[in-house]
């Protein structure tokens, strides 16, 4: 893990490997960790960056509001300070996906191609915890008091395999959960994407079309048994980005680079195989 200064900010990543860059973004309220998996199964073939997004893990948080367009400008200013300031291959996991989507839209040259991974910006529909979060004063009562059962609910929402829900995911989950900033952060990204009747249409509309209209080189991968994002919202990937590639993991949660990390490898080598710039 290193550290490095972001416009005055800690950033956490990880940097493994040499060879064309691979840039891996998490989702809500999670970390870097979710790609370690794939950071042994990549880095042999590229450089793997995997960053804490600012305000999650270990990273310091943002001074403005949060918003896909802020969290998006966070990522330019960390490939800048890393010196990287050619195309990328950018993989992103549900919320990651959809700051995915907004670096290759605000910043085209930066983005050799996308890899989405059950992405947020697809479909409304949304676990209730997130919808829960627009209630603000019930979010800050039930964020306020992190809990060990808490972080194991969280975990095991995540995958269709249980055992992969273990107690080092748990106690990380716990241990992030009660970062001083991590009710602003978390609240204000929430409630930037969301509501009480799920992901806000606005954003998503103008997203993908924008999305559509660069037509960067596109992979979409869900698993069907997410509880999270629900694997219709694949569908809705194939009619908004017709140019995609889709691939759908059976008995696969909300995470396939970690629930079938060999499987997942290999399909996005072979994807960026096809697009080396």
């Amino acid at each position: 893990m290193r550290l490095v200064d972001v416009r005055g900010r800690r950033v956490r990543y990880r940097d493994e490997g040499s060879g064309p860059v691979v840039l891996l973004l998490h989702g809500i309220a999670r970390s870097l960790e979710d790609w370690d998996p794939q950071v042994p199964l990549l880095a042999g073939r590229y450089r793997v960056l995997a960053p804490d997004l600012a305000g999650y893990g270990e990273s310091e948080p943002l001074r403005e509001p949060y918003s896909l367009p802020t969290l998006a400008r966070s990522v330019e200013d960390l490939l800048d300070a890393l010196g990287i300031d050619g195309p990328v291959h950018v993989a992103g996991n549900s919320l990651g996906g959809a700051v995915a989507m907004q670096l290759s839209v605000q910043a085209p040259p930066r983005v050799r191609t996308l890899t989405l991974v059950n992405s947020a910006g697809f479909g409304r529909e949304v676990t209730a915890t997130l919808r829960l979060l627009a209630i603000r004063p019930l979010a800050r009562l039930l964020l306020r008091r992190p809990t060990l059962a808490a972080a194991r609910h969280t975990e095991q929402s995540l995958f269709a395999d249980p055992a992969l829900a273990t107690d080092e995911r748990v106690r990380r989950g716990y241990r992030f959960a009660g970062r001083p900033h991590g009710t602003r952060v978390l609240l204000e990204t929430a409630s930037s994407l969301g509501g009480l009747r799920g992901v806000h249409p606005h954003w998503r509309r103008e997203l993908l079309d924008q999305v559509r209209a660069h037509g960067i080189p596109t992979l979409v991968t869900w698993g069907d048994a997410d509880r999270v994002l629900p694997a219709t919202h694949l569908d809705g990937a194939r009619r908004d980005l017709a140019h995609a590639r889709t691939h759908l993991f059976p008995g696969t949660g909300h995470m396939p680079q970690i629930e079938r990390a060999d499987e997942f490898a290999e399909l996005v080598q072979a994807f960026w195989d096809e697009h080396p710039g």
